[in-house]
């Protein structure tokens, strides 16, 4: 750009460019230590083809000034000295002090130079990262994570060479937000082997694990009319957030000892219940034969929906698993898990059978909250399916975990005699409630918390805390066996604790 005005132009005398010149470059708070910095910057630009080479060094000298490379304050070199410097044409070096002067990125004194402005806050902003990441903790009992060592990086990624071999160019457009036709298949037939499900392909919908599946659902039943929902009392806390982001809410049901107490859910007025009856979150119990009955008694009756929860049914370590509820009513029941606890968390892969009655409203709302899961993880998960290498994955897990509840089964009994573990045989954690010597639970907590072991008690998901001794819930599945003896040796030495014997 040019200016309309006079000819933007320094006086010879203003301090040089940098290789060529050791003095001070003026009294701003930068140097010639900063200048060199920035000019550095700009030789690339100065070697760009001939007609982008403008744009290019406008470019990099306002991305110095944006980025703090050149400070406020800072006088630049004559559009002499700097043009010499680069090699390139004074009038080029002049232009592109006159175009971002009239940005506001240089100002430019007549007889005194072309100097930083102050409009521009320097700094780039660093991108935060805010996954979840362990804790640090000497050990770590936090349940809900799987052992990420275990994903079977060899197979996955010979199965990733053979599916973008194979997958045709016109496959990579837009999905159907469904999910791709040949993992919904996929899905449907794993299900409906491994957990007794009733999964057409049509009736499943691929999401990026459960919790879009109960975003989803959340969107689908407000339009519906409804307003709330009821969750499990204890439960997990995260049901709260994901129903509130689709402006439905939640209320807490007690559960009892063969589930979710039908009394308080008759009572409650909702038509939509949120459950985990192959193995309850966090209390560890399965539902009984009669409680599922009762359950879907009562969805037929006020024409709600189960929203069945299924997120470790495959984990079960002393029968074969219990199957899904959804297999006995599929019109009345709303069926989610995912490969977070089998594969990776990070993966971001799962589904949600839905009731016949809801699949289209599912789908639509699935295409406008993001046009459909990516093409080649679809593909990657379907090929693992059919091919075998799924299956082989969970026993591979269901051995390791097997032999790590017992572990911490067995450390418990040595180093806290007396604890009552209770809950199935089943899943990545235990419920452990320890002797009442070992109260009260905030001092056993301080103390755990102080020897560096990360421990959750139960009452962090329950809603209204209960009196009680220490409870807590133990996860495993990250931990080694000799890992998690150690852990509970040192959470015992944490408080005292006399071992067995």
């Amino acid at each position: 750009m040019t200016s309309s005005g006079t000819s933007h132009r320094e006086p010879d005398d203003v301090a040089p460019g940098p290789p060529a010149a050791s003095a001070a470059s003026g009294p701003g708070p930068a140097g010639p230590a900063l200048w060199t910095a920035a000019w550095e910057l700009l030789l690339p630009a100065a070697s760009a083809p001939a007609r982008a080479r403008g744009r290019a060094l406008q470019a990099a000298l306002r991305e110095a000034v944006r980025t703090g490379r050149l400070a406020p304050g800072t006088r630049l070199p004559s559009s002499r000295e700097l043009a010499v410097d680069l090699g390139v044409s004074r009038g080029l070096v002049t232009e592109t002090y006159e175009q971002l002067t009239a940005e506001g990125y240089l100002r430019s004194d007549r007889g005194a130079g072309t100097w930083v402005g102050d409009a521009v806050r320097a700094g780039r902003p660093a991108a935060r990262d805010l996954a979840p990441r362990p804790t640090g903790a000497g050990a770590d009992f936090l349940p809900g994570t799987p052992d990420l060592s275990l994903f079977p990086r060899a197979a996955w990624a010979a199965t990733q060479r053979g599916v973008l071999a194979e997958l045709p160019h016109h496959a990579l457009g837009y999905p159907d937000p469904s999910g791709l036709p040949r993992l919904r298949t996929a899905v449907a037939e794993l299900l409906v082997r491994r957990r007794g499900v009733v999964a057409e392909p049509e009736r499943v919908v691929v999401v990026s694990g459960v919790a879009q599946a109960m975003t989803l659902l959340g969107f689908v039943l407000r339009a519906r009319g409804l307003r709330a929902v009821g969750v499990e009392d204890p439960g997990s806390p995260e049901h709260d957030a994901l129903y509130a982001s689709a402006a439905v809410g939640t209320v807490p049901l007690p559960l009892d000892g063969e589930g979710l107490a039908m009394g308080p859910l008759r009572a409650s007025g909702v038509r939509a219940v949120v459950t985990t009856p192959a193995h309850q979150f966090p209390s560890g119990i399965a539902y009984s034969a009669r409680r599922r009955t009762e359950l879907l008694d009562w969805a037929r009756s006020v024409g709600g929906l189960v929203i069945e929860d299924d997120y470790d049914g495959d984990f079960r370590y002393d029968r074969a698993p219990v199957g899904a509820l959804q297999g006995l009513d599929p019109e009345c029941v709303a069926y989610t898990g995912s490969v977070s606890k089998s594969l990776a968390p990070g993966l971001r892969l799962g589904w949600l059978l839905v009731p016949a009655s809801l699949a289209p409203e599912v789908v639509a709302r699935k295409r406008t909250m993001d046009l459909g899961n990516p093409v080649v993880d679809q593909a990657l998960l379907a090929r693992f399916v059919e091919r075998g290498d799924y299956d082989r994955q969970l026993r591979r897990c269901r051995r390791a975990y097997r032999e790590r509840r017992d572990a911490l089964v067995a450390a418990l009994a040595e180093y806290f005699p007396g604890t009552e573990v209770s809950g199935i045989a089943a899943g990545l954690h235990v419920i452990a409630a320890l002797p009442e010597r070992y109260g009260p639970r905030d001092d056993f907590l301080l103390r755990a918390g102080a020897a560096g072991v990360a421990v959750r008690p139960l009452t962090d998901y329950e809603r209204a805390v209960r009196a009680g001794g220490v409870r807590l819930v133990l996860g495993y599945a990250h931990r080694s066996p000799t890992r998690i003896r150690e852990g509970v040796r040192l959470l015992a030495e944490a408080v005292g604790a006399e071992p067995a014997g």
